[in-house]
């Protein structure tokens, strides 16, 4: 009870939203408004700040089953240091996130690499802002991998993560925002297949239909909102980055589809206004779509994935290799912020179509843990999360139909009391199942009672002025 009224009493003081999750059956949260502003990208809460290096010599020591915040100039070129064992696959992504209000061009993006001390390249992997021409979070990965490569990078030592920053002369200058995730993949007890599964059903299965359920997607990776199995609906603004998690466990396959709605007014034809990329567990690219916009309703599907095996990783096809880990695949969607010049500033309705096909498998037999624990599992409590949302709030219905939720972290809006703006949003506290009748009086005085305060110093402010 104490963990509530703290959480309440922060929430009120900052005047931001929270959904505080109460355990019990029937159990439903408390909840404070918040505020109803998109956010820019949200890195991670237990990210360390480390600056790259301009050479090997004054790398810093990255530790598997960390994030990282650093930053990379125009043309930069940066170095992080990796000490590696000799049987654990090492992998390490680099989310790049252009700062507000900064131009790009089409071939803006970022280059990760894993290098040994002899300077050979274990993999590398380069992403780019691509057709939306919308400033953007775009991320790439690279890997040490034991047994991929009989000559080099398999041998215990130092080893580097490389990012460079690729442009164009005509590219504007200015820095880049970096958040970087090692993951560290431990062997097998004994060894396994060394190579992909040859048949699987490609077949594409018919789009979900049904109600939609209200999810805002999150602002990043770390608040990347969960999805289950179901029709989906957010808004979104031109130039917003959402962001999804959905639990897919060994054997399971994924597919999905996004549905922009129609504006409703203005007109012309935006090229690629819709972009939805799909990461795995270890912010790996998967695989991407894009879909064109004139006002009306478009769709975009991903194509069929194979069902997630440990196997696919010796695949030579980068979409199956992809699919070699359990554990929570990224959805990332972007509206070009191109859309606002021709068909307003929206929110314009978003509609995800999530199916999760197959029983769940028994994964490999690790030979130890993962860093950080449990990266290539699905848990129970994140199948629910999934299905139900981490709070189930829901948010203000966007222009075309669709609605978000403060779903998992991030990104949403108030609830349909603030959204309709009747009565006094401080004051609509929910009833919560499972606690005395006591309790809830309790928190609705002290709610009533900070509200008081707030109203008392907004007098004296602006008496003040």
């Amino acid at each position: 009870m104490l963990t509530v009224l703290t959480t309440l009493c922060a929430a009120a003081a900052a005047g931001e939203a929270a959904a505080v999750p109460v355990r019990g059956p029937g159990a439903v949260p408390v909840r404070v408004p918040e505020a109803d502003t998109p956010r820019p990208y949200a890195f991670s809460e237990d990210a360390g700040t480390v600056a790259g290096a301009d050479g090997t010599t004054e790398a810093v020591r990255l530790e598997a089953g960390s994030e990282y915040r650093s930053a990379i100039k125009k043309d930069g070129k940066l170095y992080y240091r990796l000490d590696l064992d000799g049987t654990s696959n090492a992998y390490v992504s680099a989310t790049a996130v252009p700062r507000a209000g900064t131009e790009v061009t089409s071939a803006d993006g970022i280059k990760v690499s894993v290098q040994n001390a002899d300077g050979s390249t274990c993999s590398s992997e380069a992403a780019h802002i691509g057709p939306t021409q919308s400033p953007h979070p775009v991320a790439a990965w690279a890997s040490r991998e034991i047994g991929h490569n009989t000559y080099a990078c398999q041998e215990a030592g130092t080893y580097y993560l490389v990012v460079e920053r690729s442009s164009t002369p005509s590219s504007p200058s200015g820095t880049w925002d970096l958040e970087l995730n090692y993951v560290s993949e431990p062997p097998l007890r004994t060894g396994g297949s060394t190579t992909a599964p040859e048949t699987w059903d490609s077949a594409s299965p018919e789009v979900l239909q049904g109600d939609a359920t209200s999810r805002a997607g999150g602002a990043g990776f770390g608040e990347a909102a969960a999805l289950g199995q179901g029709v989906w609906k957010a808004g979104i603004e031109p130039g917003q980055t959402l962001f999804y998690k959905v639990p897919v466990d060994w054997g399971q396959q994924l597919y999905t589809t996004a549905e922009l709605g129609g504006s409703g007014s203005g007109n012309g034809y935006v090229g690629t206004a819709l972009a939805m990329a799909l990461y795995n567990p270890v912010r790996g690219h998967v695989d991407d779509v894009g879909s064109g916009y004139d006002g009306s309703q478009r769709a975009a599907s991903l194509p069929a994935l194979p069902p997630v095996d440990y196997g696919n990783r010796f695949s030579i096809n980068g979409r199956t290799s992809g699919m070699r880990f359990a554990g929570a695949y990224y959805l990332v969607v972007h509206l070009s912020e191109r859309v606002a010049e021709k068909f307003g500033e929206g929110p314009f309705g978003l509609t995800l179509r999530v199916r999760v096909s197959g029983d769940a498998e028994d994964g490999p037999a690790y030979a130890g843990g993962t860093e950080p624990r449990g990266a290539f599992e699905v848990t129970a409590e994140e199948r629910a999360e999934a299905e139900q949302g981490a709070t189930g709030d829901t948010a203000r219905a966007p222009a075309g139909g669709a609605a978000g939720s403060a779903g998992d972290g991030g990104g949403g809006t108030g609830g349909s009391d603030e959204a309709t703006g009747q009565g006094d949003p401080a004051m609509k506290v929910v009833a919560v199942a499972g606690i005395g009748s006591g309790t809830v009086l309790v928190l609705t005085l002290w709610v009533w009672r900070a509200v008081a305060r707030r109203r008392v110093r907004s007098v004296r402010t602006t008496a003040g002025h």
